[in-house]
């Protein structure tokens, strides 16, 4: 049988706790407290009767007092849940702009932990901002979705959700998160092998930059990826078109440290080389550091060269 209580071991544990530790810690269990203390007043409210739906009115301030008190608490189920009640008061008083925000805040709130419930509520609300037409909203939370897939390694779900995103965006003419999309799918392309489809969007986005004196730096790292991409397919013709495609769309391009390593790279693959495929890549990460993707497909075509040793 155990001794002692919960508020002794509370006590002990604040003991140890330093000052500013201590004080987030009380500051999260009163907004606990609010929270359950607005969640239980929105429920007399709504259980109550009045004229005219002013008790949904009242306990939809209520609930989204709550929910607040919850998300500053970092209590997110809890914060999820008084989401979707805030929802359905919205619903019976016939706001669809407020239900999809609620619903939204909800999946948000639950993506913290509860993936399954995060993908339902951000999906409902997805419903909701097409019916009404903000298809930008859509975009964002089916992005959201997306990320969610990302992160448990679903990556052909995900890709899905970030095509659908680049929809939604595009019909809003939100080009510039159209583009952090459609680099997500490319990357994951490539991360699954699928290398056309990756090779097709760098090239597309490289294009489109290479017209935007805003984007034109971006050229050369689209490029360096889609070059990377097509090494992994070692056709050494389609490289070598490829890096002539590549000039004819951007005249600078040869001048830059990433072509020169695409141009290495391919002459290592076709000497299949791999110590000169992987001097090259050293020299670039000395002034240029490779990110987790590009190494990747390095490593990729190196043991593309070494399983070429073995036939």
């Amino acid at each position: 049988m155990a001794t002692g209580n919960q508020g002794g071991d509370d006590e002990e544990i604040e003991r140890w706790l330093p000052p500013e530790a201590l004080l987030l810690k009380r500051a999260k269990e009163d907004q606990i407290v609010k929270g359950e203390d607005y969640l239980e007043r929105a429920d007399k409210k709504m259980d109550g009767w009045s004229f005219f739906g002013n008790k949904y009115n009242d306990a939809a301030e209520l609930l989204e007092k709550a929910a607040n008190s919850f998300k500053l608490a970092m209590s997110w189920d809890e914060a999820g849940d008084a989401f979707v009640k805030l929802a359905g008061c919205h619903l019976k008083l016939n706001r669809k702009l407020e239900v999809a925000n609620a619903y939204a805040e909800a999946g948000l709130s639950y993506k913290k932990y509860n993936r399954k419930e995060a993908v339902e509520y951000l999906g409902k609300a997805v419903e909701i901002f097409a019916d009404i037409g903000d298809f930008s909203m859509c975009g964002r939370y089916c992005k959201e979705i997306a990320e969610i897939y990302e992160q448990r390694q679903d990556i052909g779900i995900a890709i899905q959700h970030y095509n659908t995103a680049v929809d939604y965006f595009e019909r809003q003419n939100v080009s510039t998160f159209a583009k952090q999309c459609k680099l997500k799918i490319a990357k994951l392309s490539a991360e699954m092998e699928e290398y056309p489809k990756a090779i097709k969007i760098y090239e597309e986005i490289a294009c489109l930059s290479a017209n935007n004196n805003s984007f034109k730096y971006g050229v050369r790292e689209h490029l360096l990826n889609a070059g990377l991409c097509q090494l992994c397919l070692g056709d050494n013709v389609a490289i070598k078109n490829a890096l002539e495609k590549y000039e004819d769309l951007d005249p600078t391009f040869s001048g830059t440290q990433e072509y020169k390593l695409l141009v290495d790279l391919a002459a290592s693959l076709g000497e299949k080389n791999a110590a000169k495929l992987m001097d090259a890549a050293i020299e670039y990460d000395s002034v240029t550091q490779l990110d987790a993707l590009r190494t990747t497909l390095l490593l990729r075509v190196r043991e593309s060269i070494y399983q070429s040793y073995r036939t």
